[in-house]
């Protein structure tokens, strides 16, 4: 289940994203699935309020895109432990989104989307012929055409990752960082990479700028111990993974990472 959760999470922090490229669409949808993943899973307390939060201020940007507001001008109500209410809401809102989107907007969407995943799919072709130079023409000429996209930059930076091309991929992600800067799985996947290159400090730093905007996602605390891991920073490691058993006490390998922090700490 937890992997579900983790994607809902995803879900709920791509809504002000998708809402600046006029995706309308998809932020809703991205909310009702992540409402029915809350709804369908065995929460405990904890992840419960996290959940109540995260939808707080997901449906404060919901409320304040001047765009859906025109195409639904009810305002969105959510009061926590009323979640149903709150799907039956997102549910009315896809059906009158659906309404004024003309068939041929939804063709071209499908076109827009089709040609991304064929440039990415040409772009990695690149990548993987050692043409790094020409592969990165063919992302930025894509990234002109989609340059509201934060989620393009973030698959772009994928395949340099993917091929051990940190440094290419640190690029496009502090990109999509700057189109996005409260986007909590970008400083995630900066600090990744940034632990991949052995700059600890620098990694450091965009865990803990992760954790000012959301310091109760254990997967989060978890990745920052994984970094500390190979830092050697044991005291670190251990208060990383204690906070991530806190949150989550089923999180098996933050209960591992934890006893082996303490034990190299003596």
């Amino acid at each position: 289940m937890s992997g579900e959760l983790t994607n809902a999470r995803k879900k709920l922090a791509s809504v002000s994203s998708l809402l600046k490229q006029q995706k309308a669409m998809s932020a809703v949808q991205s909310v009702y699935d992540a409402i029915l993943t809350m709804l369908k899973g065995s929460l405990m307390k904890a992840e419960k309020t996290e959940f109540r939060e995260l939808l707080d201020s997901t449906v404060h940007v919901l409320n304040s895109d001047k765009k859906l507001r025109e195409d639904y001008p009810l305002i969105i109500n959510y009061t926590h432990g009323e979640e149903k209410a709150l799907l039956e809401v997102m549910r009315e809102i896809l059906q009158e989104l659906q309404k004024n989107v003309s068939a041929g907007a939804q063709e071209l969407l499908k076109a827009m989307e089709k040609r991304k995943a064929s440039e990415l799919e040409k772009g990695q072709a690149l990548i993987e012929a050692n043409k790094i130079s020409e592969a990165q023409k063919l992302f930025n000429n894509l990234i002109k055409e989609f340059k509201d996209d934060t989620e393009l930059r973030a698959d772009i930076a994928d395949k340099f990752i993917k091929s051990g091309l940190y440094d290419d991929a640190l690029g496009y992600l502090e990109e999509a960082l700057k189109n996005d800067p409260n986007a909590i799985f970008l400083y995630n996947r900066i600090g990744i990479v940034l632990r991949k290159m052995k700059d600890f400090e620098a990694a450091e730093k965009y865990y803990l700028k992760a954790l000012k905007i959301n310091n109760k996602d254990e997967y989060l605390y978890f990745n920052t111990g994984r970094l500390y891991y190979d830092w050697k920073k044991w005291d670190r490691m251990a208060k990383a993974a204690k906070k991530a058993v806190s949150i989550n006490p089923n999180f098996a390998e933050a209960e591992k990472m934890l006893k082996f922090a303490m034990k190299k700490m003596g």
